[in-house]
């Protein structure tokens, strides 16, 4: 999962610091959760979703398909 949010990011030309202000998260928190040292709470995955506009099962490595549901 880390490593597609961190994919997902630089397929955007997206810093850490612009990502982390959408979410209203620290830089340094919005690291952690790329590297994994940090569980997404449920309101954070929903918004990458959203931003990315993929699935969270996607986000969540459950799927390979991105697409997001209907």
């Amino acid at each position: 999962m880390y490593r597609r949010i961190r994919d997902l990011r630089e397929d955007k030309d997206l810093t850490q610091q612009k990502l982390a202000q959408y979410l209203n998260v620290t830089q340094a928190t919005y690291s952690r959760y790329e590297r994994g040292e940090l569980d997404l709470p449920s309101t954070v995955l929903i918004k990458l979703a959203q931003f990315h506009e993929v699935s969270t099962d996607y986000l969540l490595g459950l799927t390979d398909k991105s697409t997001p549901y209907p």
